[in-house]
């Protein structure tokens, strides 16, 4: 019997290439065939990806960046893309694809529709992201990561969540360590985009806590390459220990462990604190895509989990506020952990396994 295969296509940051991660390793222990196609900024994702998914980089582009004669070249690009994808699936035919957005996501799906393929796509957003919106009355439905998702209408849909990778799920529901008068950790996560005020604001934050918070904490701060150098400096000249990274390998490892985390409130960091548990302040990325980043946060927020600061409002003196009532309090630190966990979805995997499984056996 012919083995089965699944195309995954998805962009270049760890929103779209993590729940893609999930499902490669859920289909793969399936007896699946698992392709992905992604371009060089995914790629770099791509070294937690079980060894047997066939990567490939595929040719795509966006208008969103580059100067006249970058944007002019994109539609050419585009379509060597798509007419590479098609030439690929006529030899090697997918029984289903799966989008998870972001431009080089086009070409797989554009083929998938050009060949009238079984397709979907996952939308980890509360709002659907460009690409997303270009293809979501060309697939047979989308699976939706946040609920509720902005969807346009008559669109077929299922709320899955957004599945996690088995790092994460080998985490799930850890026990948590209430703040008290012992040694605390803060891990600190600005995500693929827009980490800069988060290494503005929240060391200067932590230097001005109480003492008796203060001189318990050790930090885990995800910061730029470039703010990387000032952010360790500023730690170690008001005496606080810290690590200091552009990307930690081990984050459900450093989350798992710690009192509180600070976030930007990406689908995938949001899925992550809510299948972990733990409590969270979260700082929606503002340019983001339709605020989407607010939309992913407010499930959380809603359930107790999490506090929101808008970045408008964010400035040292408020996140300490928040910091101190969250860290001072042992009883409704350990309640938001509690309601984080009631917000996750730890089986979103298994749901969008059983999305995948329908539309290859329809189609």
């Amino acid at each position: 019997m012919k083995q089965k295969l699944l195309l995954m296509a998805a962009g270049g940051t760890g929103g779209h290439m993590f729940p893609a991660q999930a499902l490669a390793e859920a289909m793969l222990r399936k007896g699946w065939r698992v392709k992905l196609s992604t371009d060089a900024r995914g790629a770099r994702y791509t070294g937690g990806f079980p060894h047997s998914t066939e990567i490939s980089e595929v040719s795509s582009a966006t208008f969103a960046r580059g100067g006249i004669l970058a944007k002019a070249l994109v539609a050419p690009k585009i379509a060597a893309g798509v007419l590479s994808m098609a030439l690929q699936m006529r030899k090697d035919r997918p029984d289903a694809v799966i989008g998870f957005g972001g431009y080089p996501s086009i070409p797989a799906l554009g083929a998938a529709t050009l060949l009238k393929l079984p397709r979907m796509i996952h939308e980890q957003n509360g709002v659907l992201g460009r690409v997303n919106q270009l293809f979501a009355t060309r697939v047979a439905g989308v699976a939706c990561g946040t609920w509720p998702t902005d969807l346009p209408e008559n669109v077929p849909h299922e709320h899955v969540g957004n599945p996690v990778r088995t790092a994460v799920m080998e985490r799930a529901g850890a026990g948590y360590i209430a703040p008290g008068d012992y040694p605390m950790s803060i891990l600190v996560m600005g995500g693929s985009q827009g980490a800069r005020i988060l290494s503005d604001v929240v060391p200067a934050a932590i230097a001005a806590l109480p003492d008796e918070i203060r001189r318990h904490l050790r930090i885990s701060h995800q910061a730029r390459e470039e703010d990387q150098a000032r952010v360790e400096e500023f730690y170690a000249s008001h005496g606080i220990p810290a690590e200091v990274q552009p990307f930690f390998h081990d984050v459900p490892a450093r989350m798992s462990e710690a009192q509180l985390v600070i976030s930007r409130a990406g689908a995938s960091s949001v899925a992550d604190i809510s299948v972990i548990g733990r409590p969270s302040i979260l700082v929606p990325y503002a340019a983001a895509t339709g605020d989407h980043q607010t939309a992913n946060a407010r499930g959380l927020v809603e359930a107790g989990g999490a506090i929101m600061i808008p970045e408008s409002a964010l400035d040292a003196a408020a996140l300490a506020e928040q910091m101190t009532a969250v860290l001072s309090n042992a009883g409704a630190a350990n309640q938001m952990s509690l309601s984080a966990l009631q917000a996750g979805v730890p089986d979103a995997t298994e749901r969008l396994v059983a999305l995948v499984e329908q539309l290859a056996e329809e189609g």
